[in-house]
């Protein structure tokens, strides 16, 4: 998974934004249009989405509504749409902030900073018995270490990261194993099993992660 897209038209703009946030450390990709984002989304995922809004063909207002259908991911938009009737429209859409260009690059990145800061900062992900170490990969259950494979532990996380929402099958399988992938969706449903085998008091009757019917799955957690 990338650190940061950036969705701009404008190469120069992008490149330069680019070479700042390579430079505090971030792994960075580029699109120049709503199409090419959200293949690219969907490929990799980011932990941050940088969205202008006027792009070639679907604009940024549609790819915050898409990505908004299946992820919590924060959304940055940075828009020379200054209307107060576009910055509500961003925010109700679901995006995180708005920016007006021409923005300050050192504003631009303390607000990068303070977004990973809220959402990444923490090494451990916790829901009443159940916590993820991110740094070491290990899921713990009541205090005790849980033996999980790659692909259980990166399912675990991706739901827990969006807690409460229901991700569909499709989302989770191109997350998780690539839409590239040769693995067969069926894959998912036996992960899941193995799982609920591992984190539920009850995998019969399993009270975190659920399927969401015609959808997918969802943690609920505590």
């Amino acid at each position: 998974m990338i650190d940061i897209l950036i969705v701009e038209d404008n190469k120069e703009l992008s490149d330069i934004l680019c070479d700042f946030l390579r430079a505090e450390n971030y792994t960075v990709s580029t699109a120049e249009s709503g199409e090419k984002a959200l293949s690219l989304y969907e490929k990799y995922g980011a932990r941050l989405i940088v969205l202008d809004i006027m792009l070639p063909g679907m604009d940024g207002f549609a790819v915050c509504r898409k990505i908004r259908e299946e992820s919590s991911t924060p959304i940055l938009i940075v828009s020379a749409k200054t209307e107060k009737e576009d910055k509500l429209n961003g925010l109700i859409l679901g995006a995180d902030d708005y920016i007006e260009k021409p923005y300050d690059i050192d504003i631009m990145l303390a607000k990068i900073g303070g977004i990973f800061k809220r959402r990444y900062s923490l090494d451990e992900l916790t829901d009443g018995n159940i916590r993820i170490n991110r740094i070491n990969r290990i899921v713990y259950k009541n205090g005790s270490p849980i033996e999980m494979t790659a692909k259980e532990f990166d399912l675990l996380l991706l739901l827990m990261e969006n807690k409460g929402k229901a991700l569909s099958k499709e989302y989770i399988f191109s997350r998780i194993w690539g839409s590239d992938s040769f693995s067969e969706p069926q894959t998912l449903t036996v992960h899941i099993k193995w799982l609920r085998q591992k984190i539920e008091d009850d995998p019969k009757k399993p009270m975190k992660l659920l399927t969401v019917w015609g959808t997918g799955y969802k943690y609920e957690g505590v």
